[in-house]
C-alpha cells in the first residue's frame, strides 16, 4: 500500500514536473516520444563525467595535464569535493540505467523505427563519456605501460611492466607488475604506437586507446543489425542490449577497454563471412584475436557461416584448417615483426591462473589448493594450479564437444554457448567479459520474462559495485567512508526503481516466465525451447516484420 502511494506521488511529481517550462524538455511527454529519455541518458553521462573529475584515475607522471590541474585539485583532494563526485557518479551511474530501461519502453516496440533511436541514444550518452577521467576500471595505463614497454625492447609476454622505471606513477594497476600481458600482438603495436605518438601525455593516449573502442563500436553498429537480420532478430533489441547497457558504455568508452575493439572486429568477421566475403571475415576474425586471445573461440563457429550445410564434419575440418594455417602465419609474421613471437599463447592461456573472489572456480579452486595443503599434499597454489588446469582442460574438451555436433545450427548461437561455457569456468571473473557473450545471443533471440529481469540486474548491480570500489581517492581522505556514501545513493536509486517509479517497477516483474523470439519460431518459452537443427539465413525469413517486446 506504501509503494502504490509512493508511485502516485511519484507520477503525481512527475506530471507536474514535465508542464513546467524549466523541466518539460526534461521529464514528461508520450509514451511513444523517446526524446526526453534521450536527453535524460545525456543528462546520466554528464553527470558521470563530473564526477569522474573528482574519483576517476589520473597519472601521476610529470606529463600528465590533470595530475595538478587547479580547476580539479578542490575536486580530488578536498573531501566536500570527492563526496560531491561520488554522489554524482552514483546518481549518473543509476539514472543511465533507468535511461537504458525506458528507452525500451518508449520506442514502440523492438522494429526497424526503433534502429535510429538507438543510434542517436549510443550518439547522446557516449558523446560525454570520452570527457570523462579514467573510472570503472584503470586498465588503460597497463596498455599505455605495456605498449612503452614493448618500445622499450621488453616483451610484454615475458616481464611485467615492473621493469620499466616510474611505472606505478604512470596509473596501472599493481595486479600488471608481474603479470605477463594477456593480449594479442596486434593490440600491443597499436599501445606501442599510441606510446610513441601520445609524448608521454597520458590523457592523450587515454584518448587515443578511447577512439580505438569508438572504431570497435562503429563496427558493432555496422554489423549487429545485419546479423540479426539474417538470423531472424531485432536490429534495435541488439543495439539495446549490446551497445546502450551501462556496463557497455562505461567498460567501452568511459575505460577505453579493448573489449570494444576485439567484439567489433568479431561481429563484422562474422557478417562478412555470412556474406560469403571469406577472405576479409578471415582478416577480421584474426585481427580480433591478435587484439584479444579469447575471440579465438568464435572463429571456428564463424568460418562455417558460409556453408549451407554444416553436417559434413569432413567440410568443417577443412574449413579449419584453411583459418588455422593463415591465422597462424599472420600471427607468427606479426610476432616476428615485434619481436615477441607465438608468446600471447602461454600468456593467454595462463590468464587464468590467478583466482578473483568474484568467480567461482577460482574460490573453489583456492579451496582445493588448501584441502590438499592440509592433507599433506603440496603447497596450496599448487594444488589450486593442478586444479586450474583440469578446469581449463575440461573447458576445451567441451569446447571440442560443440563443435563437433552432428548438427550445428546456428554457428553464431553455438558460439554463444561456447563463449559462456569457457568464461563461466574460468577462474577469473570481471564484469566486461558478460559483454563478449551478449552479441552472440542478441543477434539471434530476442529474450523477455525472468531471463531479462535477471540480466539487467546482473548489469546495474556490476555497474553500481565495481564503479564505486574503484573510486579513486586521496590517501587523506577516508575511501571506505566515500565509497560506503556513494554506495548508499546508487542502492537508495534502486530501491526507488524496483518499487516506487511507476514507469520502471513492472520491469523487474519476476512472475512472466522466460522466453526467447525470432521471426523463424516466434515467442517459446526458454524450458521449451531447443537448440535450431539449422541456421536462419536472410533468405529464410519470414514476411512478419511487425514489431516484438
Amino acid at each position: 500500500m506504501r509503494d502504490d502511494v509512493l508511485s502516485r506521488a511519484v507520477s503525481g511529481l512527475r506530471d507536474g514536473l514535465g508542464r513546467f517550462p524549466g523541466t518539460s524538455w526534461l521529464i514528461g511527454g508520450a509514451e511513444a516520444e523517446a526524446s526526453h529519455t534521450l536527453r535524460q541518458g545525456m543528462l546520466a553521462s554528464l553527470l558521470i563525467m563530473l564526477g569522474s573529475w573528482g574519483v576517476g584515475w589520473v597519472a601521476a607522471t610529470p606529463g600528465s595535464v590533470l595530475v595538478v590541474n587547479p580547476w580539479l585539485l578542490p575536486l580530488r583532494t578536498t573531501t566536500a569535493g570527492v563526496v560531491t563526485c561520488i554522489v554524482l557518479l552514483a546518481l549518473g551511474a543509476m539514472l543511465l540505467v533507468r535511461s537504458w530501461m525506458r528507452i525500451s519502453q518508449r520506442v514502440g516496440g523492438w522494429g526497424p523505427q526503433a534502429v535510429p533511436v538507438m543510434r542517436r541514444a549510443l550518439l547522446m550518452w557516449g558523446a560525454p563519456l570520452l570527457l570523462t577521467v579514467p573510472i570503472f576500471s584503470r586498465d588503460v595505463y597497463s596498455y599505455i605501460a605495456q605498449g612503452r614497454a614493448l618500445h622499450a625492447g621488453l616483451n610484454p609476454y615475458e616481464t611485467g611492466i615492473s621493469e620499466l622505471p616510474g611505472w606505478f606513477a604512470e596509473g596501472a594497476d599493481g595486479l600488471w607488475a608481474e603479470s605477463p600481458s594477456p593480449y594479442g600482438p596486434l593490440f600491443l603495436a597499436m599501445a606501442r604506437l599510441i606510446w610513441f605518438v601520445s609524448g608521454d601525455v597520458p590523457e592523450a593516449a587515454v584518448l587515443m586507446f578511447r577512439l580505438l573502442s569508438i572504431v570497435g563500436i562503429v563496427l558493432m553498429v555496422l554489423s549487429l543489425p545485419r546479423l540479426a537480420a539474417a538470423f531472424g532478430s531485432e536490429a534495435s533489441w541488439a543495439l539495446w542490449l549490446c551497445l546502450l547497457n551501462p556496463l557497455s558504455l562505461l567498460v567501452f568508452v568511459a575505460a577505453g577497454h579493448n573489449d570494444a575493439l576485439m567484439i567489433g572486429l568479431m561481429t563484422a568477421g562474422c557478417a562478412a563471412m555470412l556474406d560469403r566475403r571469406r577472405l576479409l571475415g578471415a582478416a577480421l576474425l584474426i585481427a580480433a584475436v591478435a587484439v584479444k586471445p579469447i575471440a579465438v573461440i568464435v572463429v571456428p563457429f564463424a568460418v562455417l557461416l558460409p556453408l549451407a550445410d554444416t553436417s559434413s564434419r569432413r567440410v568443417r575440418m577443412r574449413h579449419w584448417l584453411g583459418i588455422g594455417l593463415v591465422g597462424a602465419a599472420v600471427l607468427g609474421l606479426l610476432g616476428l615483426i615485434l619481436r615477441v613471437g607465438f608468446g600471447w599463447i602461454p600468456a593467454a592461456l595462463g590468464a587464468g591462473s590467478a583466482a578473483l573472489p568474484a568467480a567461482p572456480i577460482g574460490l573453489l579452486g583456492l579451496g582445493v589448493g588448501e584441502v590438499v595443503s592440509a592433507l599433506g599434499g603440496a603447497s596450496p597454489d599448487v594444488g589450486a594450479g593442478y586444479f586450474f588446469a583440469a578446469v581449463r582442460l575440461f573447458s576445451g574438451l567441451v569446447l571440442v564437444w560443440l563443435l563437433l555436433r552432428p548438427r550445428m545450427g546456428n554457428p553464431v548461437l553455438w558460439a554463444g554457448y561456447a563463449m559462456t561455457v569457457v568464461v563461466l569456468l574460468s577462474s577469473v571473473l570481471q564484469p566486461w567479459y558478460l559483454l563478449w557473450i551478449l552479441p552472440l545471443f542478441a543477434v539471434v533471440h530476442v529474450y523477455r520474462g525472468r531471463i531479462l529481469v535477471l540480466m539487467t540486474l546482473v548489469i546495474t548491480m556490476l555497474v553500481l559495485i565495481v564503479l564505486i570500489m574503484q573510486a579513486s581517492v586521496a590517501q587523506w581522505i577516508d575511501s571506505a567512508a566515500v565509497q560506503l556514501i556513494g554506495g548508499g545513493v546508487g542502492v537508495a536509486y534502486l530501491v526507488y526503481l524496483l518499487l516506487i517509479d511507476p514507469n520502471t517497477a513492472d520491469l523487474f516483474d519476476m512472475r512472466r516466465p522466460s522466453q526467447r523470439w525470432n521471426r523463424a519460431e516466434g515467442w517459446v518459452g526458454l524450458r521449451e525451447s531447443r537448440p535450431p537443427a539449422v541456421s536462419w539465413r536472410a533468405t529464410d525469413r519470414a514476411d512478419d516484420e511487425g514489431t516484438h517486446r
